[in-house]
């Protein structure tokens, strides 16, 4: 074994989680190569001391540059706002340093086009961070359609919708005000991933974009972003899809969900009980055929690492955990490991389709 200085931008809710995963997937996984925290950057010197103590790191400082350039950083892991991304990735990768970034992977599609030439000139580990579908109910769902199981695949529905921003009087926030931080840059990126992941590229889509909450405490002289927004696709294998976000869907906690139906079967899932996968296979005496549930257990992808006993789940600190495993696997093998900056950046396409498909009024190829 052998160790790997860490470090990480961004001490909030993801840096926390991307923190307790380095320090954790070595006992998991059972990795050669273990992470070292060797320092971790927040906003302030104040916030950054505060994360260093609670985390475990050996440094602290406010000013990512010095974390990035720092000889005793091997990799870094950006869980900043997505405003910051490129920068910091430019400088990593001009120093030869793999990097781990937080999606979206940029905050416009330029962004993410520069910093995925960055990464393949650089020629260093790099992954983008789409957690949700790494869950072993998902990686199976995965299994299933590209093994053919379900025969010829016909059509995809997904979304990804939630409801922390649902109360019209909840004054805004950051998240209220740019493209980037919007329903189409913040949530639609992951039901995108889902999407290409499991049915391949989109073709074609035609979308339609809303602010339901124009007027919200603390928007006065400045317009909201985005709350809402669904678009029809074409996929290149000729399936039909419709994938839907929203972040005023009352009621909705962690409604990343998608079906997906074949010739020969059918699947659904929802993040929402993400130890379940429902399974229907058009198969026996019609009297008996049904949907049937799957609970997740040690036969399925990455299970058996965190627990012995199917049923029992794993939860959303665990699929960071899997991402650790993954971005440590692709910096000790030289092998590229999915879903790389490529990834992110054929995201990132699709958003700006979405987007520019709203003001058209009309289909757009890409």
């Amino acid at each position: 074994m052998r160790e790997i200085g860490i470090g990480i931008i961004g001490g909030g809710y993801m840096g926390k989680a991307h923190s307790v995963a380095m320090a954790s997937v070595g006992a998991t996984f059972g990795t050669t190569l273990r992470p070292r925290l060797e320092m971790i950057c927040a906003s302030t010197p104040d916030s950054a001391e505060r994360y260093r103590a609670l985390y475990g790191f050996a440094r602290a400082t406010a000013r990512w540059r010095d974390l990035v350039a720092d000889p005793r950083v091997e990799a870094v892991v950006i869980a900043s706002p997505q405003e910051t991304h490129r920068p910091i990735a430019e400088l990593a990768f001009s120093l030869r340093k793999p990097v781990f970034c937080e999606k979206p992977l940029g905050a416009s599609l330029d962004d993410s086009r520069a910093m995925t030439e960055a990464a393949e000139a650089a020629g260093v580990a790099n992954m983008v961070g789409f957690n949700y579908i790494r869950t072993p109910a998902s990686q199976h769902a995965r299994h299933l359609v590209h093994s053919g199981a379900l025969g010829r695949i016909t059509w995809f529905r997904g979304e990804h919708t939630e409801d922390f921003d649902a109360d019209p009087r909840r004054p805004a926030t950051w998240r209220n005000f740019g493209a980037a931080n919007g329903t189409m840059g913040d949530l639609a990126p992951h039901m995108v991933n889902a999407a290409l992941a499991l049915m391949g590229p989109i073709t074609r889509l035609c979308a339609d974009i809303a602010t339901v909450y124009a007027d919200r405490p603390g928007t006065e002289g400045r317009a909201p972003n985005d709350d809402i927004g669904h678009f029809l696709c074409r996929f290149a294998n000729g399936a039909m899809g419709h994938l839907g976000f929203s972040r005023v869907s009352t009621g909705r906690k962690m409604g990343y969900a998608y079906e997906i139906t074949g010739t020969k079967g059918a699947l659904r899932f929802d993040q929402e009980d993400q130890n379940a996968l429902w399974l229907y296979l058009a198969e026996g005496p019609e009297a008996e055929r049904g949907f049937r549930k799957i609970l997740a257990g040690p036969a399925h992808p990455d299970y058996a690492a965190f627990c012995q006993g199917p049923g029992h789940g794993t939860g959303y600190q665990d699929q960071i955990i899997i991402e650790a495993r993954d971005f440590l696997a692709a910096i000790e093998t030289g092998a590229p490991v999915w879903p790389r900056f490529r990834d992110g950046l054929d995201v990132s396409r699709v958003i700006a389709a979405a987007q520019a498909s709203h003001q058209t009024g009309g289909w757009i190829d890409l």
